[in-house]
C-alpha cells in the first residue's frame, strides 16, 4: 500500500468537501493546508518514551527504564550554561539536572515570578535560551547593558522579557524597566543617574511619567518631566530638560526640550517628529551642570490613564487646530460623529497596566482585590503575554516558514474571522460559537491542524496588536473544544479593546473558561497559580450583570467556591 503524506490528505479534504469554492475557502486551505499547516504536518514525529519488561530468576516483575538520549544530555547542558550565565549556580554543566541545578532553576522562576517548581516548562526554558544567545551575540552592547542595570547580568533577563511582552510579568519595578519601553526606560535611568532619588523612586513620582496620546496614533506616548527630581543638574532658573517619546510603526522616537510646569498639551508631534506648540523647536538638554537653582516645585500631574484603556489617553490638539477633514464616507450612509476613533492599542495597555502592577508590588489577588477592572486588566495583559509565548513555541518547531509569511498569513485570518469577531458585540455566546462552528467544519482541516494554525495566529495577531487575527483564533480555538481560551473574549468584552465594551455579554464567556477549570480543564494561562480562577471568579461577578448570578453548592473539598453556569 502506497504511503500518503498528512498534507496530501489534507489538501485532499479541503478539495473534497462539498462548500463553494470562494476565495475565502482558498484562502483558510493555503492557510492551513499550505505554508503553516504543511510545516505542522511534516513535523518529525515524538518518540514515546516506554518501559520494557522483563522476568527475571525469580519470577519478579522488573522494569528498565531507556537510558536518556545524547540530544537530551545537551540539552541539559546548554541550560546548566544559560543559567550559569545569568548568575544561576547550577554546577558544572555536565547535562544532569540534580539538586543544585533544580536549586538555580526555581532561583531563575522566583526572578521572572514564575511558580518556583525546580522544573522548566518549555515557555520558561526557551525564554532561557533565546535570551543567552541573545546576551552572547550582543558583544559590547550587552556589556553596556550590564553595567547600567541596577540588577547587573540578571537584570537582562527581566529587560529582555519586558521588550518582548510589553511589560512582562514582574513583581518590582526593578531591573531598569519598569514596564516602560526600552528607551523611554534607559532615559529613566540616565536621569536617575544624575539625580538623589533612584530610578524606581522616579517612576512613582507624581508628574514624572506622563502619558497622553500625543500624535494622535492611537498608541501611548511618553513624557518624562526631570522637574520633579528636584536636582539642579537637569534645571536652570528658567526650565528643566523634558524628554518627550513619541511612537512610530518602528518604536519610538525621542524629542528633547527646555520646559516648566510640563503638560501633554504643551507638545504636538506627528508620527515621531514633535514641537513645543509654541513653535518652538525640539532643544537639546545641557550635558553639563547648570548653575544651582532652588529646586522647582513639581508640578501637580497625575500618572495618565492607567487604570483605563489607552482610549483614556486623548490625542492633544491645541486650540486653534484646525481638524483633518473626513475620509469619504460609504455611499448612502448618513454619518453625522465624524471619523471612528482610532483603534486602541493593546500592546500600550499593557504597557501602562505593567507599569502601576509594578508600583502596586505586585499582581492583584483575590484577596486583595478592590478595583475589579484592573485585575481583569491584570489579567487580559497576562493571558496576552502565555498566548504570544505560546504561538512562538510551535513557530519554532515549523521548517521552511518565515516571519513574514506567518504575519501575512494571519493577517489575512484576521480579516476572515472579521465578520465572526464583530458578532461578539451583538450576539450571545452559544450564537456566535454555532457559526464559527459552521465555518470550522466547512474548511474541511483536520481539528489538530486547525488548533496549532489558530495558536500561531491568535500569537501573532497579539504581538502585532491584529484584533481581528487574535480574537479570531480564539474563536477557532474555543469552537474546537478548548474552552480555557474563552476567557480572552470575555476579556475583550470587558475591556472594549477590538470590540464594543459589553459586560453583558463577557459574563458568559467568562463563565464558559471557569466552569471548564472547575471541571478539571488544563489551563493554558498561568496554570501554576491557582488562585487566577478565583479571581476571575470574583473579579467577573462584579461586573454589570454579574450580580445577577447565584452560587451553587459547590463539590466536596472547594467549599464556598462560586460556580457559573452555562
Amino acid at each position: 500500500m502506497k504511503r500518503v503524506s498528512i498534507a496530501g490528505l489534507i489538501c485532499a479534504s479541503i478539495a473534497l468537501t462539498p462548500v463553494a469554492a470562494t476565495a475565502d475557502d482558498a484562502f483558510i486551505g493555503g492557510l492551513v493546508g499550505g505554508i503553516i499547516g504543511s510545516a505542522i504536518a511534516n513535523q518529525p514525529k515524538r518518540q514515546t518514551k516506554t518501559y520494557r519488561k522483563t522476568t527475571s530468576t525469580s519470577s519478579k516483575k522488573t522494569y528498565s527504564k531507556p537510558a536518556v538520549s545524547s540530544a537530551q544530555v545537551q540539552q541539559n547542558r546548554d541550560t546548566q550554561t544559560a543559567l550559569n550565565y545569568f548568575g544561576f549556580d547550577a554546577g558544572g554543566a555536565d547535562g544532569v539536572l540534580g539538586r543544585r541545578s533544580r536549586s538555580a532553576i526555581s532561583s531563575y522562576q522566583v526572578l521572572l515570578n514564575y511558580p518556583a517548581t525546580g522544573q522548566l516548562t518549555q515557555y520558561e526554558r526557551d525564554f532561557l535560551m533565546s535570551s543567552y544567545y541573545r546576551a552572547q551575540a550582543g558583544g559590547a552592547n550587552t556589556s553596556q547593558q550590564i553595567a547600567m542595570n541596577p540588577m547587573g547580568i540578571k537584570g537582562l533577563l527581566i529587560a529582555y522579557r519586558d521588550e518582548a511582552t510589553g511589560g512582562g510579568t514582574t513583581s518590582n519595578a526593578i531591573a531598569g524597566h519598569y514596564g516602560l519601553p526600552a528607551i523611554v526606560a534607559s532615559a529613566v535611568n540616565e536621569i536617575a543617574r544624575s539625580s538623589d532619588p533612584t530610578a524606581e523612586q522616579l517612576v512613582q513620582r507624581s508628574g514624572f511619567v506622563q502619558l497622553a496620546d500625543i500624535n494622535g496614533d492611537g498608541r501611548t506616548d511618553y513624557i518624562l518631566d526631570t522637574s520633579v527630581t528636584g536636582s539642579a543638574f537637569w534645571c536652570n532658573a528658567q526650565s528643566c530638560a523634558v524628554r518627550v517619546f513619541a511612537s512610530t510603526p518602528d518604536g519610538y522616537e525621542r524629542n528633547d526640550f527646555q520646559a516648566f510646569n510640563v503638560t501633554p498639551a504643551m507638545f504636538t508631534c506627528q508620527r515621531g517628529s514633535c514641537m513645543k506648540t509654541d513653535g518652538g523647536a525640539g532643544q537639546l538638554a545641557s550635558t553639563q551642570p547648570a548653575p544651582a537653582a532652588p529646586a522647582p516645585q513639581a508640578p501637580q500631574t497625575q500618572l495618565a490613564g492607567l487604570t483605563g484603556p489607552v482610549a483614556s489617553a486623548q490625542p492633544v490638539v491645541p486650540s486653534g487646530t484646525a481638524t483633518a477633514p473626513a475620509a469619504a464616507n460609504m455611499p448612502g450612509m448618513p454619518t453625522f460623529f465624524g471619523d471612528a476613533p482610532a483603534q486602541a492599542s493593546l500592546q500600550s495597555y499593557c504597557n501602562k497596566v505593567s507599569l502601576l502592577t509594578s508600583t502596586n508590588g505586585g499582581f492583584i489577588t483575590s484577596e486583595t482585590m478592590t478595583d475589579p477592572d484592573l485585575a481583569l486588566s491584570e489579567q487580559l495583559c497576562l493571558a496576552r503575554t502565555y498566548a504570544i509565548a505560546r504561538g512562538e513555541d510551535v513557530v519554532a518547531k515549523l521548517t521552511n516558514v518565515t516571519q513574514t509569511q506567518i504575519a501575512e498569513q494571519c493577517a489575512g485570518f484576521g480579516q476572515l474571522m472579521k465578520d465572526h469577531v464583530s458578532a461578539l458585540s451583538l450576539k450571545q455566546r452559544d450564537d456566535v460559537l454555532r457559526e464559527v462552528g459552521t465555518f470550522v467544519l466547512n474548511t474541511g482541516v483536520a481539528p489538530a491542524q486547525l488548533s496549532k494554525t489558530a495558536q500561531i495566529c491568535l500569537g501573532t495577531g497579539y504581538k502585532l496588536d491584529d484584533m481581528n487575527a487574535a480574537m479570531g483564533s480564539a474563536l477557532v480555538l474555543v469552537a474546537l473544544g478548548e474552552a480555557p481560551y474563552s476567557e480572552l473574549l470575555g476579556h475583550h468584552l470587558a475591556q472594549g479593546f477590538g470590540a464594543t465594551e459589553r459586560t453583558d455579554l463577557a459574563l458568559a464567556w467568562y463563565a464558559k473558561a471557569i466552569d471548564a477549570a472547575d471541571a478539571g480543564s488544563v489551563q493554558v494561562f498561568s496554570p501554576g497559580q491557582p488562585d487566577r480562577i478565583n479571581l476571575l471568579r470574583k473579579a467577573a461577578m462584579s461586573l454589570e450583570g454579574g450580580s445577577a448570578m447565584t452560587a451553587t453548592p459547590a463539590a466536596a473539598g472547594t467549599a464556598g467556591v462560586l460556580v457559573f453556569g452555562d
